[in-house]
């Protein structure tokens, strides 16, 4: 593997681990938002089958409840899926088939939030990125970190995340609360001026995903979803986070920005493969 091969991966894997590890927390610290999906009539008919009675299965309110507790529990696949971003090589057939697994972790956890937005189509298409990470990663294990199959998913799930997010920015869809809040909060800027702003950031989310299809306009195109994907991600902490609060209120708002890892590692690694360096490295390789 030649020096870009490697960085080219080592994106792919860090981006992976990084999601990996940022949900990995959310589910050891804080409850996941499996609720809308577990606090159910089925859910309780399935835990009274198992003779849990109501009370074991709501708990005290202090996290005690059945569903708490297997929601908690949840955290050990998501750690252990970080390990694997890492350590999972080719001819390890069960630490791709543990790749593949945590797509699947991925994917429920996005599909919980996408209910709890009301079914809203943006908010499942906007996690496109942290749910086909790992597929990407896998495939670049599989076939190559040049494979057109490599390419052409980190493409797919580069155009979800910034189409997702680029439909409530225009407000095709009602703008979440939290991008306004963010806005002012980071830029120090009134509801108007930041509805503006989040309309221009919008339009050009919908600019990239078309510009990374066109030869001419894909490194511009990428190394501007990279930098912004960055700062989207570092929007939460930066705009949360605070002296007065205990370790700066760092729990609530670092993995904020870590599991978001793919929003601009993804498009780091398309910079790089289209880079004019990665472009003759590649040559190289096939003289």
């Amino acid at each position: 593997m030649n020096r870009v091969d490697f960085y080219l991966l080592l994106c792919l894997r860090l981006g992976t681990c990084l999601c990996f590890a940022g949900w990995a927390w959310v589910h050891y610290y804080w409850e996941a938002p499996y609720g809308v999906l577990l606090w159910s009539d089925s859910t309780f008919e399935f835990a009274q089958s198992m003779g849990i009675d109501w009370d074991a299965y709501v708990g005290t309110g202090a996290d005690d409840g059945w569903v708490q507790t297997w929601i908690g529990r949840l955290f050990w696949p998501y750690l252990v899926c970080a390990v694997l971003s890492l350590t999972a090589g080719r001819k390890s057939w069960l630490q791709m088939v543990g790749l593949a697994g945590g797509c699947g972790l991925l994917v429920f956890v996005s599909y919980a939030k996408y209910v709890a937005a009301q079914r809203q189509p943006p908010m499942f298409i906007e996690h496109g990125g942290q749910m086909l990470m790992p597929i990407v990663l896998w495939c670049a294990l599989v076939f190559g970190v040049r494979h057109g199959a490599t390419i052409a998913t980190a493409c797919v799930a580069f155009v979800m995340t910034f189409a997702g997010h680029g439909c409530y920015a225009v407000g095709l869809w009602p703008t979440p609360a939290t991008f306004f809040a963010m806005t002012s909060v980071v830029l120090g800027v009134e509801y108007e001026t930041a509805k503006s702003l989040l309309l221009v950031a919008g339009i050009l989310d919908f600019v990239v995903c078309v510009g990374i299809l066109i030869p001419l306009f894909r490194r511009p195109s990428a190394a501007y979803a990279c930098v912004w994907g960055f700062l989207t991600a570092l929007a939460r902490p930066v705009a949360g986070m605070s002296p007065s609060l205990i370790y700066w209120g760092a729990d609530q708002y670092i993995h904020e920005t870590v599991l978001r890892a793919p929003h601009f590692m993804l498009p780091l690694y398309l910079l790089i493969v289209w880079s004019p360096l990665g472009k003759q490295q590649s040559q190289s390789s096939t003289d």
